[in-house]
């Protein structure tokens, strides 16, 4: 008896992520940008539902002045930013955009004094594409205000949709202001830090408080951590934790109400910042001060209360006119994060939610960028707006520069991954643009369209400097894209926009791709410089270089008698 056919794949309803493709739609939900859903995962049996309320449940008399995104966007007026962020997702019209800023769904973190400098306006929220955070700062034992500008530039150019100043050494003042000054994405800060620069914890004020804050607002800065969330009757569901409190902020606020025995001051404060915050049109970051710093204490009752407390704050942000985004953990088993994301979805009524990873395992030190990556793509796809990314140096040391490389790039896989899987049209086409430029064996544009045009040429020269129509990974004879060109019934590998005549001698390494395959070791000096300094003129095997491959040299025979001759 023959096998029953398999049943048909289950699809939710989104459309497919690219313009082309033989692949299903995706898996998520049907798109429902205007609603609670925007793009979203189907739900897990038992998980929570979205909120029934959005910010226009939390809206007071209006003011006699627009002075937030979100108070323009409740008044229906579609601002030049709005615009901007709708060019940038082209899968939204300014409309949409606007709409989902009124909900509290999107936001959009502009201070209108860093407008004035170099910010190119851009959007958080379900809607619009996932985005990624990198943390940078100097502390008080390594790096200053110079070594951080080119960490923001470096972070950017790695994919960095905003970047956090959370400097906690050196002059602040001077690193936020020229921080500030230089970058086109937004910028972030946790203000307690410059609070209790040259005064004990338990001495903070009130006063203090709030000049720091409308300081730093004046200043530019696009979005604020505050956490507020963190109440004095939180305290003792954090004694039985394996690591207690790991947020700065949180064991900050922790320790003065300790001392005080009175209630969080960025609680008691909340409505007099929401009123500065307002004014410069600073977004909130609602801060995850009880988040969990290792597996064991994720999910427990001091988190889960403080995010209960995060939803009111919320409420009376936006009541306030004031847009807001809510952080979330941390230290979270794989398992676990769908119930997270979406309790949040639930609680915030919809609040983009930013969080830290989440890292889904606590062993890896030194590779906590991978084990993080893996929890930020489930944390995206199930409900996170922004991801904020985590360096090879985290839990270690201050990142340096590769760490930073290496952390946006991370992250950026898993945001790509999360909106492929989202189902957000034409997520995926630069995706089908290098698969068909793979299929092609069109070397040059398949570097193109990598992320990393530089790591991919220097990886493929370090064993095959030619351009040809297969990899050093399968050789000539092996080589199943090479093969699959050749079978007349498959269109497979004949794009003509990818097309190419035949092999060519590829060109010599750049500075940067030299300086990639110095830092692996696995070639001598003398080979790295002979792969940079090549001309087009150098065909053939010579001696102590690599060889050609077998489309370089006229007879077929020949260039096939050479390949043997290396695998030998």
């Amino acid at each position: 008896m023959s096998p029953s056919s398999p049943e048909p794949l289950h699809i939710h309803g989104a459309g497919n992520p690219g313009a082309e493709g033989t692949t299903p739609g995706s898996f998520a939900r049907r798109a429902d940008v205007g609603g609670p859903l925007a793009y979203s995962s189907p739900d897990t049996p038992g998980m929570p539902q979205p909120s029934g309320k959005t910010a226009w449940d939390f809206r007071h008399a209006p003011r006699a002045r627009a002075a937030t995104q979100l108070e323009h966007a409740r008044n229906g007026t579609v601002t030049p930013e709005m615009r901007r962020v709708a060019e940038r997702e082209p899968h939204l019209t300014a409309e949409q955009v606007r709409d989902e800023v009124a909900a509290g769904r999107m936001i959009i973190p502009a201070n209108r004094v860093h407008l004035g400098y170099r910010l190119d306006p851009m959007a958080i929220g379900r809607a619009s594409l996932t985005k990624v955070n990198a943390n940078l700062g100097a502390s008080p034992v390594s790096s200053g205000t110079a070594e951080e500008v080119e960490k923001l530039k470096w972070a950017v150019r790695w994919g960095a949709d905003t970047v956090m100043d959370l400097s906690t050494g050196g002059d602040l003042d001077a690193c936020r202001e020229a921080i500030l000054r230089e970058s086109t994405v937004p910028i972030g800060t946790v203000p307690i830090y410059s609070m209790i620069r040259g005064r004990r914890i338990e001495d903070l004020s009130h006063d203090a408080i709030l000049r720091e804050i409308e300081h730093q607002a004046r200043q530019g800065v696009d979005y604020f951590t505050i956490h507020a969330g963190v109440l004095r009757e939180h305290l003792p569901f954090v004694k039985d934790r394996l690591i207690g409190i790991v947020s700065r902020g949180g064991s900050i606020l922790a320790k003065w109400m300790l001392v005080h025995r009175r209630q969080n001051p960025m609680y008691e404060l909340f409505d007099e910042i929401c009123d500065i915050m307002r004014e410069w049109d600073v977004s909130f970051s609602l801060g995850d001060g009880l988040r969990p710093g290792g597996l064991a204490d994720a999910t427990d009752e001091a988190q889960l209360k403080e995010l209960a407390t995060l939803g009111e704050l919320t409420e009376r942000a936006w009541a306030k006119g004031c847009q807001v985004m809510v952080e979330g953990p941390g230290h979270v088993p794989f398992d676990q994060i769908e119930y997270n994301m979406k309790l949040e979805r639930r609680l915030c009524h919809g609040a983009p939610f930013y969080v830290l990873g989440p890292l889904v395992t606590d062993i890896f030190p030194g590779y906590d960028h991978i084990t993080s990556c893996i929890g930020a793509t489930a944390a995206a796809y199930h409900g996170a707006s922004m991801l904020c990314y985590v360096t090879p140096k985290e839990h270690l040391g201050l990142p340096k520069r590769d760490d930073v490389k290496q952390g946006c790039v991370a992250y950026r896989i898993a945001a790509h991954a999360a909106d492929v899987a989202l189902g957000i049209p034409r997520a995926r086409d630069r995706d089908d643009e290098l698969t068909k430029a793979r299929a092609a064996l069109n070397w040059e544009r398949h570097f193109e369209l990598s992320f990393d045009p530089d790591l991919a040429r220097a990886f493929h020269d370090e064993d095959l400097d030619v351009d040809t129509d297969f990899c050093a990974m399968c050789g000539h004879d092996w080589c199943s894209v090479r093969i699959s060109k050749e079978i007349a019934e498959f269109a497979s590998g004949k794009s003509p926009g990818n097309a190419v005549e035949r092999a060519k001698r590829s060109p010599g390494l750049t500075v940067e791709q030299r300086a990639i395959l110095e830092r692996r070791g696995n070639l001598p000096p003398e080979e790295i410089h002979r792969l940079a300094t090549k001309t087009r003129e150098a065909v053939g095997a010579k001696p102590g270089a690599k060889a050609s491959c077998h489309s370089d040299v006229a007879a077929e025979e020949e260039a096939l008698r050479v390949q043997r001759e290396v695998a030998q």
